[in-house]
């Protein structure tokens, strides 16, 4: 029996107990058990196929499967899948250099996730201020109900209080600026600020844009006190919001920008971009990865970013987006629970209150996979090819959904 049928023609309750048996219980499993994905769909042990709105939280960007993805994992595969990084190899130095011209950029710094980006961007931020002779030029900032990561540098400045509650004391010297005004903004400033972390759609706390005056007020106030901007486009960036990046839906540039999820379509990659104020500031021994960068993650990636190129992904993300909202819009109008809907390109939160959770078990049970971010909302992240067929699908999914919803609600009140 090859390797892969002898796992593959594990039972469900076998996968199950080894997962209860062996696994730190961190994650809350729906009961969808994938065994492939081809297209915008996966598909269960049994055959079963769900359409994915949510593409591994925005990191299936082509999908499942994808050709041209496929074609090169199994080439570069075959020739070298990693080397240190005390040496050379063809493609993080011409990924490196893709990266930073599509974002007028100077310099990047590749990792294996977004969190580890973000620790390299803290750690960008505090060697940049001591490099120009301030030593106590250490506080960060950071947003209400930011999320950046889960390790320790990154969590203390994702400020939800259920992520960083079982974890404090965390990095000290780290203030969260308590409203997307310009007025808390300029509260929080001061000489000590060294960055400015902020995603500019906030995706784990639903899909929240945060405004652009506020982000011109940032750039600012880090120009002002001599701290950077950091942009976190770990999952707004690459494509998903109809743009390149998010930032340049604003017109404010960033010091610093960290990428990850899509951005090896599948393959763990992350980075931080650095702009040419920043670009001096680490030298060798001063940070370091020991998978970032491989070879074949750093071939994936230059793959990913020419198929974005060569089938306009980009701007198929802004009228796939468009397309969406436009058909949430319309259930808007016969559904009483839809609230707001927010978003860029195919990033999309739709507010559902209470009801959130429940809606995106009832999707899960009719073939579609959605999530439930901030507790109340929405959250819709399918992959850049989705097309107008698989949107309208959705929509038919999510219609019939909140009718039952709707019904059962009703019954319980008249019970």
């Amino acid at each position: 029996m090859a390797a892969d049928d002898r796992y593959m023609n594990l039972s469900i309750p076998e996968i199950r107990e080894r997962e209860d048996r062996w696994l730190f219980p961190t994650y809350r499993r729906y009961d969808l058990f994938v065994g492939r994905g081809s297209g915008t769909a996966v598909f269960d042990l049994e055959g079963r196929r769900y359409l994915d709105f949510l593409a591994g939280i925005a990191v299936n960007a082509l999908g499942y499967a994808h050709p041209r993805l496929t074609r090169v994992l199994r080439e570069q595969s075959e020739r070298l899948i990693h080397c240190s990084n005390l040496f050379y190899h063809p493609f993080q130095g011409e990924l490196a250099r893709r990266l930073a011209e599509l974002s007028g950029m100077e310099k990047v710094f590749f990792t294996n996730s977004g969190t580890e980006a973000i620790e390299a961007a803290l750690k960008i931020s505090r060697a940049h201020a001591r490099s120009r002779g301030h030593h106590d030029k250490t506080r960060l900032l950071a947003m209400k109900n930011s999320f950046h990561g889960r390790t320790l540098g990154a969590l203390s400045i994702t400020a939800q209080d259920s992520y960083q509650a079982p974890f404090r004391p965390l990095v000290p010297d780290v203030e969260i600026v308590e409203a997307f005004t310009v007025e808390a903004l300029e509260r929080a400033f001061s000489e000590r600020v060294c960055a400015l972390v902020c995603e500019p759609i906030q995706g784990e706390a639903g899909v929240v844009p945060v405004p652009r005056e506020v982000l011109q007020a940032a750039r600012a106030l880090c120009d002002r006190y001599d701290a950077l901007l950091v942009l976190d486009e770990i999952q707004c960036g690459l494509g998903r919001t109809g743009r390149y990046f998010a930032f340049e839906h604003t017109g404010v540039r960033p010091d610093l920008m960290t990428l990850a999820k899509s951005l090896a379509a599948g393959y763990p990659l992350g980075a931080v971009l650095g702009n040419a104020r920043v670009a001096g500031s680490l030298k060798p021994g001063d940070h370091g990865t020991t998978f970032g960068g491989g070879p074949l993650a750093c071939r994936l990636a230059l793959e990913f970013l020419d198929v974005l190129e060569e089938e306009n992904l980009v701007a198929h993300a802004s009228e796939l987006g468009a397309y969406l909202v436009a058909g949430l819009r319309g259930l808007a109008a016969r559904h009483d629970m839809i609230g707001e809907i927010r978003g860029l390109g195919l990033m999309v939160g739709v507010e559902l209150g209470a009801a959130a959770r429940e809606v995106v078990t009832r999707l899960l049970a009719r073939g579609v996979i959605a999530n439930c971010a901030h507790d109340t909302t929405l959250r819709l992240l399918p992959p850049l090819v989705v097309t107008c067929r698989d949107v309208d699908e959705f929509l038919a999914a999510l219609d019939a959904v909140l009718a039952e919803v709707a019904a059962g609600a009703a019954a319980s009140r008249e019970g």
